[in-house]
């Protein structure tokens, strides 16, 4: 018997990504679109039985680092599990184009600093089969891949192919490197480049504990970029302010590249744990800029923005005290045999960390350090902090994380909550996140693989911020809409986010009932073994790219549909 579909979605209950009610009705699909939608279809070839589970357009994560990843693995996770089907990637400025050979170490040195992915990792991975950046997204278009990626041209490489190691060692730009740089970046944008991308944190550092070269930049040299994006036509201007030196300093550099340039910008969002909420003063400052005219959005973790420390991780509390030394190198169950030793005990106990990656002296805040478990808990009680679990056995904290490390075998896991924990609680996240300018991101996928793991922020606002009840509750309908079409709006994806006929037809189904994050787990699959953390979720029935399943009861299939979005004028 004939088909009229390739694949039918059947009696599922549709929040359709414009925040618009849900409904119900059956989404029919042919090549790769959406055909049709409505009450009971016609047969297709495959069929899903969505009855009591949610349909959503697939997810957009508009802020990951899978630069690396999209060239050596076929699998973008953990995003793709956590029912994201189109990832933005070149964020904060690093990536690896435009490179000259000669500047391969270099941009590794750039990227294992910023977003710990260990070198050997990268040399290991990495073919280096290109040097522009239109030869990079070629190389990328070739790959098979679970997902879409989109790509921004990256500050850091750009500066250093056009001014070589003058750029690494961030001198101002000349007149002939700013007319270079804007002519590759419209070159850029010509072939596809979602935007340009940059970095003024501090704390962005090399591997070898340098400034990042596009730290400081002088404005004029962004300007003279962002006109590359404007003589293209499209193009959005994606940027991490240093909020340590103000955000009345940092935030007027965005309002002056938008109504210069005329590109929308989105940037880094977040709350202190401790002071005043300066974010308050920041979306005031947006406003300001909308008023005329200039278009800015806001990336906002939906939970705390923080580091998960273990003794199999980039960061743990003792890992710069001079005696973890002595046994850095040891196998796992070595080590803890060795921390039973009195000795080395007192001696961890009592050592002040020497100098480090500044995310190791964050990971020792005890105020906001607490033991991270299964199911992972990502707004613990204030009670539960090492500090206040400290206060309450009568010990150190350093003692605290010890007798951990030491009950679990070395197994333990710690969150340190750098941000979005104003207070103890949640609230300022969701103030943050239920803005008309914000939209939630900031998940770093593909980077960070020993320290984070927020790529599941996805589940999180689903089973956390729709689930809850209260006066804090998203609505389904506005939670899908954030995951979907409004971040997809927000960096110029305009094909993608919403469910109606005609529609690139990514798609999840999703059991909100069963819906869940499991604890990060280590997983060893990077080049030459390298080990990443992962994060799985229970409750997507279904996660579909171009109307072919990638995932099915939260198991990869063996489908590779993901393609290179190329951006064009706007």
């Amino acid at each position: 018997m004939a088909t009229d579909f390739d694949m039918v979605i059947r009696n599922g209950t549709l929040a359709d990504g414009t925040g618009g009610p849900l409904q119900q009705a059956d989404i029919g699909i042919r090549g790769g679109r959406i055909a049709a939608i409505g009450g009971v279809l016609g047969r297709g070839t495959e069929e899903i039985d969505a009855r009591h589970k949610i349909v959503t357009p697939g997810f957009v994560d508009v802020h990951t680092h899978y630069d690396g990843q999209a060239i050596w693995s076929e699998q973008l996770a953990p995003s793709s599990s956590h029912g994201v089907t189109t990832a933005v990637m070149g964020n904060c400025g690093v990536g690896f184009a435009p490179c000259r050979p000669e500047d391969h170490d270099m941009l590794i040195n750039v990227m294992e600093g910023v977003e710990d992915i260990p070198g050997v990792v990268m040399t290991e991975g990495l073919d280096w089969d290109w040097e522009t950046f239109p030869q990079y997204l070629d190389r990328v278009a070739q790959s098979r891949r679970d997902i879409d990626v989109a790509a921004y041209l990256p500050h850091s490489p750009l500066r250093v192919y056009v001014m070589g190691q003058r750029g690494a060692d961030q001198e101002p730009a000349t007149e002939a490197d700013l007319a270079q740089m804007r002519a590759l970046t419209r070159e850029a944008m010509a072939a596809g480049a979602l935007g340009f991308a940059t970095s003024r944190l501090s704390i962005h550092k090399t591997a070898d504990s340098g400034s990042i070269p596009s730290f400081d930049a002088d404005v004029r040299e962004l300007q003279e970029i962002c006109r590359g994006m404007r003589d293209a036509g499209h193009g959005t201007l994606q940027i991490v302010l240093d909020a340590f030196q103000g955000w009345d300093k940092e935030y007027p550099i965005i309002d002056t590249l938008v109504r210069d340039s005329g590109r929308p910008a989105t940037f880094t969002l977040a709350s202190g744990n401790d002071g005043p909420p300066r974010w308050r003063m920041v979306l005031d400052m947006m406003a300001q800029t909308k008023a005329v005219g200039g278009a800015v959005t806001a990336q906002v973790m939906p939970r705390p923005i923080g580091l998960i420390s273990g003794l199999e991780l980039s960061v743990h509390p003792f890992i710069l005290c001079p005696s973890w030394q002595k046994i850095a190198h040891l196998p796992l169950a070595e080590k803890v045999a060795a921390m039973r030793d009195p000795t080395l005990r007192a001696a961890l106990l009592s050592e002040t960390p020497e100098p480090g990656h500044p995310f190791n002296a964050l990971g020792r805040n005890w105020r906001w350090m607490f033991p991270l478990d299964n199911p992972p808990d990502y707004a613990p009680p204030p009670e539960t902090s090492i500090a206040a679990l400290a206060q309450m056995r009568r010990i150190s904290p350093e003692a605290v994380v010890y007798d951990r490390f030491l009950e679990t075998q070395g197994k333990g896991l710690f969150l340190a909550a750098l941000g979005n924990f104003e207070g103890g609680t949640l609230d300022s996240a969701y103030d943050m996140l239920t803005h008309p300018d914000c939209i939630p991101a900031l998940g770093d996928g593909g980077a960070h693989y020993g320290a984070i793991c927020d790529a599941s922020y996805s589940t999180f606002l689903l089973s956390h911020w729709v689930q809850k009840a209260g006066p804090q509750r998203i609505e389904l309908e506005q939670a899908v809409h954030m995951l979907s079409a409004k971040s997809a709006r927000a960096v110029g994806l305009h094909d993608r986010g919403t469910l109606h006929v005609g529609a690139k037809a990514d798609i999840n189904v999703i059991d909100l009932d069963r819906l869940s994050i499991s604890l990060p787990h280590i997983v060893h699959d990077l080049p030459a073994g390298g080990r990443r953390l992962d994060q799985a979720a229970t409750g997507y029935d279904a996660t579909l790219v171009s109307g072919t399943v990638i995932r099915r009861h939260d198991e990869a299939t063996a489908a590779r549909p993901g393609k290179l979005v190329r951006s064009a004028p706007n």
